[in-house]
């Protein structure tokens, strides 16, 4: 973990940059699957969580909790993701915490460069 500069974590992921590698691509990595992405494409992939938070489990499923019935859009067009409501709320704050970071990461350089 010596080569990478922390963004966000919690119980589904964690997000970060290489520290040897002059990018704008955010690394956020949960559920054996990575995604580099701009700031812009965490904003995409949060639009997409929340248009997943409208989809509805089947209604006889009795482990409706547990089953991959959420089909999470991703920013790339060509891959979708089958997750639970839960995985669903965990990548959201993931995305979020990230976002929030970056953000606040910005601000404080751009606010120490006057």
């Amino acid at each position: 973990m010596d080569g990478i500069y922390k963004i966000y974590n919690n119980d589904i992921g964690i997000s970060f940059r290489w520290k040897e590698v002059r990018s704008n691509l955010t690394q956020i990595i949960f559920r054996d699957t990575g995604f580099h992405l701009t700031t812009e494409e965490i904003e995409l992939f949060i639009d997409k969580i929340c248009d997943a938070k409208v989809q509805r489990s089947c209604a006889s499923c009795e482990a409706s909790g547990a089953c991959r019935s959420l089909l999470l859009q991703t920013p790339s067009d060509k891959v979708s993701m089958a997750v639970t409501a839960s995985e669903l709320s965990q990548i959201e704050d993931l995305l979020r915490g990230t976002l929030f970071q970056i953000r606040m990461n910005n601000y404080l350089n751009d606010l120490c460069k006057n």
